[in-house]
């Protein structure tokens, strides 16, 4: 497809390496935050269940190798055609918490980093059951698969995805609005008013111009309002500029199987809805082509291969996402781009030091564009398919989705051979949407015929 204005750019090497270059360390400022606060919570539950921290496996370093590393396998699978990012897995996060504090059996007294090792082990099961669903999605066909995935269900979904993370952006953004706001608006101003290479980098150029004035404001004394500090650089001066990432191979119980496993039901839902929001932004179906068992294996076997060696499970991200539809450059060569950095990255540890100073409120300024994008994705993604809200069919699936998303705040619990297993808000969403849509009748949407036309099956 030809570049244009309206369209996109699709082929981003006409606009140069330097550019491509700036675009994927623009996409790597997008995950970043999020991907390494993953294994610093999880640390914390287990420094406060064990009373000491994990030293391998399960760090900052080991992380970003698994998402660049992750991200690159998961191109691979999907024929190089997707533009996604697979950063760290929320969702798991009530998992690693469970299995902190387990203390019958093998687990009574265990080291922290073993015990850390059989959460990531139940990671790696939970990753190679998307190849079920993968397989099962081949044998069917996604045009099968897409009567239960039409546009009434993943457009709200996609909504929540937006939504559910803007407590997220909030909470960060409060720690320092005036930091918030000067990142809010740096985006704003470069993506309205922005000019040639500027106008495509708005995040990035909220990040530097924010961490900028939060660097003059930390020399001249300023604080937070609640009296911390804007920077610590503690941490940097102690680490070294270059080391291997503290890998450490994972084990395997039935017990951590059973409490990380089960996840994945969760996980691949909200795989679907991401996949969904990738093709509404840029404008091509990738749940046809390269196909959703093409993704779905991409995630599932990046996701086992981070538990292989003590790494958070992976998931496809919503931030860079948003940064597709603000930058309008949808080629997948500037995710790759971004998850090299993010490699050579886990290799430097004062340089990824330097970078995890990023103070939560420029975050939360970014996740305020990012996550209110993708909601807009959600709704452009309605509106472009005229999903007809007169009808009541429509309107009871897309407003049991939202109650259900926005709703069940702790998601749904259950126990399975004695071990508690929670099914997350979006889970909940997406389950009840695609059984609701399946029941009711009047169904009014039709696969189209340019999508069917990439469908072998």
């Amino acid at each position: 497809m030809k570049n244009t204005p309206e369209t996109g750019i699709y082929d981003a090497k006409e606009l140069g390496k330097g550019k491509m270059l700036i675009l994927g360390l623009q996409h790597m400022f997008a995950m970043f935050g999020a991907t390494i606060l993953v294994p610093i919570l999880v640390m914390g539950y287990f420094k406060e269940a064990c009373g000491e921290e994990i030293t391998r496996g399960l760090t900052v370093a080991v992380t970003l190798f698994c998402a660049g590393f992750g991200t690159l396998f998961f191109h691979l699978c999907s024929k190089f055609k997707v533009p996604a990012f697979l950063g760290s897995s929320f969702a798991f996060l009530g998992g690693f918490a469970t299995v902190a504090n387990l203390s019958d059996g093998i687990y009574a007294g265990m080291a922290v980093n073993d015990k850390a090792a059989y959460a990531c082990g139940g990671i790696v099961i939970a990753g190679l059951l998307y190849l079920i669903l993968a397989a099962l999605i081949k044998l069917i066909g996604v045009k099968r698969v897409m009567r239960y995935l039409p546009p009434v269900v993943t457009g709200p979904i996609i909504i929540c995805i937006g939504l559910s993370l803007a407590a997220s952006a909030i909470g960060n953004a409060s720690t320092n609005w005036i930091l918030a706001l000067i990142a809010l608006a740096t985006i704003v101003i470069f993506n309205i008013w922005g000019k040639g290479m500027f106008r495509i980098i708005p995040i990035l150029m909220g990040v530097l111009v924010a961490y900028i004035v939060a660097l003059i404001l930390n020399a001249c004394g300023a604080t937070n309002p609640d009296g911390s500090a804007i920077f610590s650089f503690a941490a940097v001066k102690e680490a070294s500029w270059v080391g291997l990432p503290p890998f450490k191979l994972c084990k395997f119980d039935i017990t951590s199987i059973l409490v990380m496993a089960p996840i994945a039901l969760a996980t691949m839902m909200e795989h679907i809805g991401d996949i969904s929001a990738i093709s509404a932004t840029t404008g091509k179906n990738f749940l046809a082509e390269p196909g959703l068992h093409r993704t779905l294996m991409g995630d599932g076997l990046a996701t086992s291969l981070a538990g292989l060696i003590g790494g958070p499970a992976n998931t496809t991200y919503g931030e860079n996402t948003g940064v597709l539809e603000l930058s309008k450059v949808y080629d997948p060569r500037v995710i790759r781009i971004a998850a090299v950095f993010a490699i050579i990255l886990s290799f430097i540890p004062k340089f990824s030091s330097v970078i995890s100073t990023m103070p939560a409120s420029i975050i939360g300024g970014v996740s305020f564009m990012l996550y209110g994008m993708i909601s807009a994705i959600g709704v452009r993604n309605v509106v472009e398919n005229k999903v007809d809200l007169t009808k009541s069919r429509n309107l009871i699936i897309a407003g049991v989705i939202f109650v259900c998303a926005l709703g069940f705040t702790n998601g749904i619990t259950f126990t399975i051979a004695g071990t508690p297993i929670t099914l997350t808000a979006l889970a909940i969403a997406a389950i009840a949407g695609i059984v609701l849509n399946a029941i009711l009748p009047g169904k009014d949407y039709v696969f189209s015929e340019e999508n069917a036309a990439h469908i072998k099956n």
